[in-house]
């Protein structure tokens, strides 16, 4: 019994197995993002391929991505967040972090997944890179608690 690696704590076999083998199409953008990902963990190419947009394939490369999947040791999925995808819906956006291992050094990769129905079936269409978003910093007024949590203000403390 091997857990699916897209991380539902389900079985492979009652999971992502039957989507990828095309023995159940998936209900929502997030079940096609968590098969999608169980392919590269075990190498279905096929299944990348094919769940692709026929708008978006044009420059896939079969056997470099096969190649890159085999060599990465996958370490786990994240879902951050589902923007429609539903079942009712045409379009939806799953955004994801892929944790892996490429010669090995730690790598994630965090992506925001576009997905598009197609003739009752869901279809990746692209992906764009999220980027951690800049720490912005607030200005501390002389009179304000201190930062460090001591209780006083931070004229008195830190700010000195």
């Amino acid at each position: 019994m091997t857990i699916c690696p897209c991380g539902s704590g389900n079985t492979y076999a009652d999971c992502c197995e039957p989507i990828i083998t095309g023995n159940q199409h998936a209900l929502t953008a997030e079940q096609l993002m968590r098969a999608r990902y169980s392919a590269y963990v075990f190498t279905e190419m096929d299944f990348i391929f094919n769940s692709t947009h026929s708008e978006h394939r044009q420059g896939y490369d079969h056997a470099g991505t096969k190649e890159w999947a085999e060599s990465a040791e996958w370490q786990g999925l994240e879902i951050i967040s589902t923007d429609r995808g539903g079942a009712d819906d045409s379009i939806g956006e799953v955004e994801f972090i892929a944790r892996f291992s490429e010669k090995g050094e730690n790598r994630e990769h965090h992506e925001a997944g576009q997905f598009k129905r197609k003739e009752g079936h869901w279809y990746f269409t692209e992906g764009k890179m999220v980027r951690q978003k800049p720490l912005v910093a607030t200005k501390i007024g002389r009179n304000d608690p201190c930062t460090c949590g001591s209780g006083l203000k931070y004229k008195k403390c830190c700010g000195k």
